[in-house]
């Protein structure tokens, strides 16, 4: 493992100290249903949708069987109502016909609506496995300080893990949301506030 790529991950994990899963959810399901809904959506408004759907449906059968028009209503807030809706009922029935949730990538990609993304955060968050999810902040900040230069999020993740050990994986993945929520934001990162500078290719460039 390069020796930037250490210091790098040092000065994330100084800086975000608290990183981790900000959503709630109880068991593996309710996680899938939750990250399912937090597609371009913050997870504080996953947390307060979920935290009134659970209370109507939190099982894979209850969800599988809800009725749709209840189900969009509930998830509204969360957007693309329609479509999470029908990811959320499609998965809940692959859940209920599997018996169970799975914890490894290839079972994962068999249920409707769950794609890499989804399954790593299943991975790593609700049995405890090496994985690194790519959303849209992974993928920005590690192409921004120069970490991988890829084009598509299956990609990033690939390159990641070519990067950095696996016992740093799925916090990294943490470390590199943090990042970019609150200093390498899309339209103004902060860099100013950034502990990366001398490191940061986006920084080095632009300077």
């Amino acid at each position: 493992m390069k020796q930037k790529n250490i210091e790098i991950y040092n000065i994330l994990d100084a800086t975000h100290p608290n990183a981790g899963c900000e959503l709630n959810y109880g068991d593996p399901f309710q996680l899938l249903v939750a990250v399912i809904l937090s597609a371009q959506c913050t997870d504080k408004r996953v947390n307060e949708v979920t935290k009134e759907l659970f209370k109507v449906a939190s099982t894979p059968k209850e969800i599988a069987s809800l009725d749709r028009a209840k189900l969009e209503q509930i998830i509204f807030p969360c957007g693309f109502y329609h479509n999470k809706a029908k990811s959320l009922q499609e998965m809940a029935q692959s859940v209920v016909e599997k018996g169970y949730v799975p914890d490894n990538m290839d079972e994962l990609l068999t249920l409707k609506g769950v794609g890499r993304k989804t399954a790593n955060v299943i991975m790593a968050e609700a049995f405890g496995k090496p994985a690194i999810a790519v959303d849209t902040h992974v993928f920005r900040v590690s192409n921004r300080i120069g970490l991988v230069n890829t084009d598509t999020p299956e990609q990033t993740e690939f390159a990641l893990k070519k990067e950095f050990n696996e016992d740093m994986w799925s916090h990294l993945h943490h470390l590199l949301i943090f990042q970019g929520r609150y200093v390498c934001k899309s339209q103004k990162p902060n860099c100013t506030e950034c502990k990366l500078q001398d490191m940061c290719k986006y920084y080095g460039e632009k300077r």
